[in-house]
């Protein structure tokens, strides 16, 4: 059809039958999200079950528990260079659907676990899967929407985040009420075939045109770069000693390989990610401020389980409805988000929203074993407002500063900052308060036999433990206990609301500001000459 001479004619970016079903595309997208997020949140109210001694649990140890968690991530972060580039190059809805059958496999693996070991391994199996799962998400939505409905879009699907934070503990309370721990697991098998279904059914394929090489070298540098790291600051954990060489060597070979690693991807022709999208302030600061938010908040997941269930008393189903107001939160504020940043501006928003996340987390240091439901509910509903007011604008200034034949690497970067974030701040917090509590509780356990005392002060679920054994006689244990746990979290706490804090100075320097309004048409458009033929 020939334009009439003269009138310059517009041509979407988005073909028109993809542009219509758009927000059931999106759907889609958030519920294979919805996926990935549900098992780690069900995971993080399963975590003192897992700790019991079989047959209710598998006995797993703090750094087994930690480990169970981070082999997931760390497998997850390391792969997500390589998934995102696969995406872009082989189509993302082919991705999309490998990670998701490789992810409903490991779930019904990890189910049927009969030993810590067996339940680290197939969890990374799972973080295998979710490498593919979560960029391809995100690279899918940039190339459905126009730019001009990226963000609501991109609120919406952070948004998910906040409803698989809200179903996943209850979720895994309401198993672990009537089923075995391992039901948390099996329960993902069959959303992963719901998700299959309706992605085949709806989901267009896209790719990059002009894909670039992959990089396997990167990607092994990364992988054993953060493995190391991440190990050494666990294992300082459990000595309570970060001056061991059992210790060092790992951080510093670790830190070594990732500086190689940086290098490496500086020189290569074809990196796993483009070192040159870090020199826009506004690029480095919204992923510093994803990889940030995770660190802190990533933490206080980790050991608010032991505080709600081992120190508290309530169960996992109790526990995960107590997350529900942070959720709720996220829900109701993520797809909002925009409006604000139209008003005020990425850098006034994301700069409130983490001030918002760390008072939140400073107000962990004034709970004790006494503090009402209602403060932490309001607490909880703190961080969630913060967080929703922060991760829709960073990821928006991450995807739109790169073009959309490279939805795959952005999504990859920004899934990978916050994944990282989140796994070192499980490994460093978790070693924090591994460490503050053994200090505390070891002069409480001077009766024990010499075997049963470091076994006995490595978590707060080892040391009930024993004094559970020892009947009435291990009252004085189970007090002594609780102090240590309350101090060791108050000062996990403290340190979570700093690295938030340091966010919130981060984004407050780096980030833009309030932009004018562009005058763009209703839909991302380009101008074809006149005469040329649509």
């Amino acid at each position: 059809m020939s334009i009439p001479s003269g009138a310059p004619a517009v041509v979407s970016r988005v073909p028109e039958a993809v542009h219509r079903r758009r927000w059931a595309i999106l759907g889609v997208l958030m519920f294979s999200l919805l996926i990935v997020v549900l098992d780690n949140s069900i995971l993080n109210v399963a975590v003192k079950t897992i700790a019991s001694p079989s047959p209710t649990g598998l006995g797993a140890t703090q750094s087994e528990l930690e480990w169970a968690i981070n082999s997931y991530t760390l497998v997850f972060a390391g792969l997500l260079f390589t998934a995102g580039l696969l995406g872009d190059r082989l189509g993302r809805k082919k991705v999309l659907l490998f990670g998701i059958v490789l992810f409903g496999i490991g779930s019904a693996l990890a189910a049927m676990s009969g030993s810590p070991g067996e339940l680290i391994t197939w969890r990374a199996l799972m973080g295998f899967g979710a490498a593919f799962v979560m960029p391809a998400t995100l690279a899918v939505l940039m190339n459905v929407f126009e730019r001009e409905e990226q963000p609501k879009a991109i609120g919406i699907w952070a948004g998910s985040v906040g409803l698989g934070i809200a179903i996943g503990p209850i979720t895994g309370g309401l198993l672990l009420e009537h089923f075995w721990w391992g039901s948390i697991f099996l329960v993902n098998v069959p959303v992963v075939i719901v998700a299959l279904v309706a992605m085949v059914v709806l989901v267009p394929d896209s790719k990059d045109p002009k894909p670039g090489r992959l990089d396997p070298v990167g990607v092994i540098l990364s992988i054993i770069g953060l493995v190391l790291l991440v190990y050494g600051i666990i294992r300082g954990g459990e000595l309570a000693d970060f001056t061991a060489g059992s210790v060092l060597l790992p951080v510093i070979g670790g830190l070594a390989v990732l500086v190689v690693f940086v290098l490496h991807e500086k020189r290569s022709s074809s990196p796993a990610i483009d070192i040159s999208y870090f020199r826009k302030p506004a690029f480095s600061a919204a992923v510093a401020a994803i990889a940030l938010v995770f660190f802190a908040l990533m933490g206080v997941t980790f050991f608010s389980a032991f505080y709600m269930q081992s120190v508290r008393g309530w169960s996992a189903l109790q526990s995960g409805l107590l997350i529900l107001p942070l959720a709720v939160a996220q829900m109701l504020f993520a797809p909002r988000a925009r409006l604000v940043v139209d008003r005020f501006g990425a850098r006034a928003v994301c700069t409130v929203g983490m001030l918002m996340v760390a008072v939140g987390l400073a107000a962990f240091t004034l709970f004790d074993a006494s503090t009402p439901v209602w403060l932490m509910c309001l607490v909880f509903f703190v961080q969630g407002t913060g967080m929703a007011h922060v991760m829709p604008p960073v990821t928006v200034a991450v995807m739109q500063a790169l073009p959309r034949e490279k939805a795959g690497s952005g999504s990859a970067v920004n899934n990978t900052f916050r994944q990282v974030g989140g796994a070192l701040g499980i490994a460093v917090l978790g070693s924090v308060l591994s460490t503050v509590y053994r200090g505390d509780i070891e002069g409480h356990l001077g009766a024990l036999p010499a075997g049963a005392r470091d076994a006995a002060g490595e978590s707060i679920e080892a040391t009930l433990g024993v004094a559970e054994k020892m009947g009435p006689a291990g009252t004085p244990l189970v007090a002594a206990a609780h102090d240590a746990f309350m101090s060791a979290m108050h000062v996990t706490a403290l340190g979570s609301a700093l690295v938030a804090l340091l966010g919130a100075i981060v984004v407050a320097l780096f980030l833009p500001g309030r932009t004018p309004a562009p005058q763009a048409p209703a839909r991302d458009e380009e101008t074809v000459p006149a005469g040329a033929e649509r």
